[in-house]
């Protein structure tokens, strides 16, 4: 929910609109959530949920054996996973796979498990919907200080995995 927020949020700092909201069940605390940002240039007026994604991004493999994540995903659309390599037997036909190991880069970095500021800086990287400095900034707001520096320096750790540098 809190990378969907900031996802949105970034997009405003890029001079850009954006909607984020998540789903819950009925599950017990804990439980797999989903959360979904639409990105736009012009004002969003719609209030539905997300059924074709452009982009899946997948914080934790072990959902792909408890939810189709990757239902509705676009021919050609996007997913950006929290892994170390490739260790899903079959991702969808077509699809464009990212992995960063965004445990790996908030243990280092943050010293604790915090996916989100990688797994952001990652989907920078991958779609170029919103800007790297965008994404920093949107975690320098939400966690002045310290702790926000350490989250937007895993931002750009996980955006030059991506891209290779």
């Amino acid at each position: 929910m809190l990378a969907a927020e900031l996802l949105a949020i970034a997009a405003f700092e890029d001079g850009r609109y954006g909607q984020a909201f998540p789903i819950f069940g009925g599950e017990r605390r804990g439980a797999p959530v989903q959360a979904f940002v639409r990105l736009a240039d012009e004002p969003i007026r719609l209030r539905t949920y997300i059924r074709e994604p452009d982009y899946v991004i997948v914080q934790d493999l072990s959902l792909l054996e408890l939810v189709d994540v990757m239902q509705g995903l676009k021919p050609g659309g996007t997913i950006i996973a929290n892994s170390d390599g490739p260790k899903v037997d079959h991702w969808p036909d077509g699809a464009k796979v990212y992995t960063v190991p965004a445990l790996q880069i908030a243990n280092e970095v943050l010293g604790k498990p915090f996916l989100n500021p990688a797994m952001l800086g990652a989907f920078a990287a991958a779609s170029e919907e919103v800007r790297l400095e965008s994404i920093q900034e949107a975690f320098l707001k939400h966690f002045p200080g310290e702790l926000g520096e350490k989250n937007a320096r895993a931002v750009q750790i996980a955006y030059e995995r991506v891209k290779g540098k």
